[in-house]
C-alpha cells in the first residue's frame, strides 16, 4: 500500500496536501481569494477527521501538508490538529501573522515546522487600506516566529498596482537583518474579488529582480524563480496565464467543511470526506483523482 501514489490522467503525482481548517478570518484582504472556497460555512472539520485525511494520504506517499484558512489560527485548537498528524517531512502553514507573537512557541512546539505570513506593505496606512488590520502586530508575529524556528518565514506579498507595487525595495531591504531566515515572496494577483484595476505588469518586476539578482533558479513546479539579491532570496510566483502553474501541480487541497477539492479554480468537481475513516477517505481521494483536469489546457 505504501508504494501507491495519487496520480491523475494527466501523469501529475500528488506529493502534498493544502488544508483549509477555517474560513472565517480577523481581516479583510481585498485580494483574497479563500482558497477557492465561495460560500462561507460553520461546518469546520474536527481535529479527528484531518487526523484522518492526513493519514490517507500517507498511505499514498504524500509527506507534506500546508495548513491554511480562512485564518487558521482563528481555530484555538490548531495545535491539537499539530498533536494529531502522523510524522511527516514538513508540516507548513500560511497566516496573516495577527496571533503570531502569542502562539508562535506552541506551534513550533506542537510539531509546525515553518510558516508563511501575509505581509502586502510595511507601511501602517498601506497595510489597514489593503487588509483593515495592524502591521505593526504582524511584525512582532514574524519576529516570534523567527524566534521559535518556524524557519524559513516565508513573506507572501501579493502584488497590487498602486497600493504597495512600489514597495519592493522597502520589503528586500526589511529582510536583510534576519541573516536568511526569512524569504520574500511576490505573488501576481489572481483576479477572485473583481481586483482587475490593482494587476501589475509582472514582466516588469521580472526584469527589476533580474537586474539585481547574483544568481537565479527556476523551480520545476509553476515556474517559480529564485533571485538571490545582496544575501537574500526573493521568489515570484506567477498564476496567471502560467500553464505550467498547472501542468506541475502535485497539490491535493482540502475545503474547511471537508471536501476534496482537486482543482482550486474549480468548485464543481468536490469530494465529501468529511466524519470518515482513513480507509474511505483514501479510496474517495483515488476517486477525486480522476476528476483532476488542468485549468490551463494545452490547446
Amino acid at each position: 500500500m505504501a508504494a501507491m501514489q495519487l496520480t491523475d490522467s494527466y501523469g501529475r503525482t500528488i506529493k502534498s496536501l493544502r488544508i483549509s481548517i477555517t474560513n472565517r478570518c480577523n481581516l479583510k484582504c481585498i485580494y483574497c481569494h479563500r482558497e477557492g472556497e465561495t460560500r462561507y460555512t460553520n461546518n469546520e472539520m474536527s481535529v479527528e477527521t484531518i487526523a484522518n485525511i492526513v493519514k490517507a494520504s500517507k498511505r499514498f506517499g504524500v509527506n507534506k501538508v500546508k495548513f491554511s484558512g480562512g485564518e487558521p489560527l482563528m481555530r484555538n485548537d490548531f495545535e491539537n490538529i499539530l498533536r494529531a498528524l502522523p510524522e511527516l517531512k514538513d508540516i507548513s502553514a500560511t497566516t496573516n501573522g495577527t496571533f503570531l507573537a502569542q502562539r508562535a512557541n506552541d506551534l513550533a512546539g506542537s510539531g509546525l515546522n515553518r510558516i508563511n505570513i501575509s505581509l502586502p506593505s510595511l507601511q501602517a496606512e498601506k497595510y489597514r487600506k489593503i487588509t483593515g488590520g495592524d502591521v505593526r502586530i504582524v511584525l512582532k508575529g514574524i519576529d516570534a516566529a523567527v524566534d521559535s524556528g518556524l524557519v524559513p518565514v516565508k513573506l507572501n506579498m501579493v502584488l497590487m498596482k498602486g497600493l504597495n507595487d512600489t514597495g519592493i525595495p522597502e520589503m528586500m531591504d526589511f529582510i536583510q537583518k534576519y541573516d536568511g531566515k526569512v524569504i520574500l515572496q511576490l505573488i501576481e494577483l489572481m483576479n477572485f474579488q473583481k481586483t482587475a484595476q490593482y494587476q501589475v505588469n509582472i514582466n516588469e518586476v521580472e526584469k527589476f529582480l533580474e537586474k539585481r539578482a547574483t544568481d537565479i533558479e527556476e523551480r520545476s513546479m509553476h515556474r517559480r524563480r529564485k533571485y538571490h539579491i545582496d544575501g537574500i532570496e526573493v521568489e515570484l510566483v506567477r498564476p496567471i496565464d502560467n500553464s505550467h502553474f498547472c501542468a506541475n501541480c502535485n497539490r491535493l487541497r482540502v475545503t474547511s467543511d471537508g471536501k476534496l477539492k482537486p482543482c482550486l479554480l474549480r468548485n464543481d468537481n468536490l469530494v465529501d470526506v468529511n466524519n470518515k475513516e482513513p480507509e474511505k477517505i483514501a479510496e474517495l481521494m483515488e476517486f477525486a483523482m480522476e476528476k483532476r483536469e488542468p485549468f490551463y489546457k494545452e490547446g
